[in-house]
């Protein structure tokens, strides 16, 4: 009895907490944070982009194994201090959808392309991603922690695709590789579309 007792009422604690309570320095870094490593993982276009990066970088092995993924982040860093700071990117929503056209067509092309090229393209998309999330950042939030949360997202979604790629290269599933590439497109597609 006691124990369904208690279990009651730490939420409804929670609940009813008076707005003031959340108006701590911390509490807004936790915010922070939790807003800026939700977004990205809450938008199809940005989980398909930042997973494909992954599979590529996989694809491609050698030092591009962390230079892709490098040159997504820095980029999208650059790109969030844009849209922090109120700088117009033009045409950053479609960057962020052909991010995710032209990534799952080169995973599921398995095109090998020169380490600069390959970077230097996925930095202009991580440009449009980071812009996004630097201008969709919540009023509230503090711009370091929420900066930080989706650097943390990324960094992971990035680790999901390259673990995913591994482990299909250990499989000698190149095929599945591609077919996952090609399902990220048509992801794409039905984002345009929708």
């Amino acid at each position: 009895m006691k124990k369904s007792v208690l279990q009651l009422f730490i939420p409804t604690s929670c609940v009813l907490a008076p707005v003031s309570a959340w108006a701590h320095t911390g509490v807004h870094e936790m915010m922070g944070r939790a807003s800026g490593f939700i977004h990205p993982i809450t938008g199809a276009d940005h989980v398909l982009a930042m997973v494909a990066v992954g599979l590529w970088a996989v694809q491609q092995g050698g030092r591009a194994l962390w230079a892709v993924p490098v040159a997504f982040v820095v980029m999208m860093m650059a790109g969030g201090m844009l849209g922090l700071a109120g700088v117009a990117l033009p045409y950053a929503e479609q960057g962020i959808l052909m991010s995710v056209l032209v990534l799952g067509a080169v995973v599921a092309g398995a095109f090998e392309m020169p380490l600069a090229f390959s970077a230097s393209m996925v930095g202009v998309f991580a440009l449009c991603h980071g812009y996004m999330h630097g201008v969709e950042m919540p009023s509230a939030a503090n711009a370091v922690p929420y900066s930080l949360g989706f650097v943390l997202a990324t960094v992971l979604l990035h680790v999901a695709g390259m673990s995913m790629g591994v482990i299909l290269r250990k499989l000698s599933t190149e095929k599945a590789m591609r077919l996952a590439g090609g399902a990220i497109t048509l992801g794409g597609i039905y984002l345009s579309i929708g």
